[in-house]
């Protein structure tokens, strides 16, 4: 990613490009690996700018990456329809997450929640507020908290494999063939009996 040349002082812009710029430099390098100093050389103003908009990296990151979808979106998406097809639903409205508008935020918080605790922080309260949430409002089922929890595990694990990782077979096969593996799972998870433990 190429930085802008020169600084220039706070403008009406500045305190946009400088989340523009962080928004881009933690979807490619993470939080850790991304210092404000070059936040703000991509975004060509002077450090003290950063610091004057934002009052550490951590809210800086919190606000660049906010999650491009609301979790009542989600529900409403996943959970408006057939029981029958919920595992399905789940997984392309993640997938169309993953790869609609502000996707870059969604890899860039997927990056980051391996090392840094406001990552781990955002994804776990996102997969909260959706799968915990809607499993309560629509569905009598049991162990709902851990059902909710198998499922993020999938759709986490398979968004790292993916989107931050790219593991090839992953990244190879198209949206359909991937439902047609990982949904029935998610619907196992989601509505299947639990199993009987000795």
């Amino acid at each position: 990613m190429r930085g802008r040349t020169g600084r220039r002082p706070g403008g009406q812009d500045t305190r946009g490009d400088i989340l523009d710029a962080a928004r881009g430099l933690f979807t490619e390098h993470g939080f850790d690996r991304t210092s404000l100093r070059a936040i703000a050389r991509e975004a060509g103003v002077d450090p003290a700018l950063v610091h004057h908009y934002f009052t550490d990296k951590a809210e800086l990151f919190a606000e660049a990456l906010s999650m491009p979808l609301s979790p009542a979106v989600v529900v409403r998406r996943v959970f408006d329809g057939p029981v029958e097809t919920l595992g399905e639903r789940l997984l392309a409205t993640y997938i169309a997450v993953w790869e609609g508008p502000g996707a870059d935020r969604i890899v860039a918080i997927l990056r980051s929640a391996m090392t840094h605790d406001d990552a781990a922080r955002m994804l776990r309260e996102f997969m909260t507020a959706t799968l915990l949430r809607g499993l309560g409002e629509h569905l009598d089922v049991d162990q709902p908290e851990l059902r909710a929890s198998l499922c993020a595990s999938q759709i986490v694990g398979l968004g790292v494999l993916r989107e931050v990782l790219g593991f090839t077979p992953l990244t190879a096969t198209d949206t359909p063939a991937l439902m047609a593996w990982v949904a029935p799972t998610l619907q196992r998870y989601l509505t299947g009996p639990a199993p009987s433990v000795d």
